[in-house]
């Protein structure tokens, strides 16, 4: 594995620590009047999805985990499972509900996403930043019942639950943003 300086981080590097794998989500290189400098970062660990923050001084070396990531489609679901293929080769793959974490909520059948592996092992799927989804059930809006930013709760394909404009009926196909779970437009 390569080794890098702290100097060296940015926002999504993974790094093999000594206790597990974390994803780089913020740093800030501090320079005080005194002392000497250091590294101010925020850390995901991939596999629990917990995070901490971490101080490392400037310039200590950290060991960068090689990460690689596949196109991937999802086929069908399998019980607690979830059936991918690798869009380039066609191997087929299954991963479990926990390993996909809040990524479940977003993936329909035929639907791509990134499927993260880590020496051979599975570690994480990354949807996009936003996917499209069918509303399957909420209530109608009631006429004059229109004020400005008013919001009611709609059931998404996946089961997913997300705050809608009264406008939006069941049927409809809105667009979600994955990294917070909110209503972006109709389409």
């Amino acid at each position: 594995m390569p080794a890098i300086t702290t100097n060296d981080l940015k926002t999504g590097i993974t790094l093999e620590l000594d206790n597990g794998l974390f994803q780089v989500l913020e740093f800030q290189h501090v320079k005080p009047g005194k002392g000497g400098a250091f590294v101010r970062t925020k850390l995901r660990n991939v596999r629990t999805g917990a995070v901490l923050e971490r101080t490392f001084n400037a310039g200590v070396r950290v060991e960068q985990a090689i990460v690689e990531r596949q196109d991937m489609q999802l086929l069908y679901k399998d019980g607690d499972d979830y059936v991918f293929m690798n869009t380039s080769t066609y191997d087929q793959i299954n991963i479990p509900k926990a390993t996909l974490g809040d990524a479940a909520d977003y993936l329909v059948e035929s639907s791509v996403a990134q499927v993260a592996s880590y020496q051979g092992q599975i570690i994480g799927v990354e949807v996009p930043a936003s996917v499209e989804l069918t509303v399957t059930q909420t209530e109608p809006g009631v006429q004059g019942d229109r004020v400005s930013g008013a919001r009611k709760p709609a059931t998404l394909e996946t089961g997913k639950t997300v705050q809608v404009p009264l406008f939006v009926e069941t049927g409809d196909r809105i667009r979600v943003d994955t990294r917070t779970g909110e209503y972006i437009t109709r389409v």
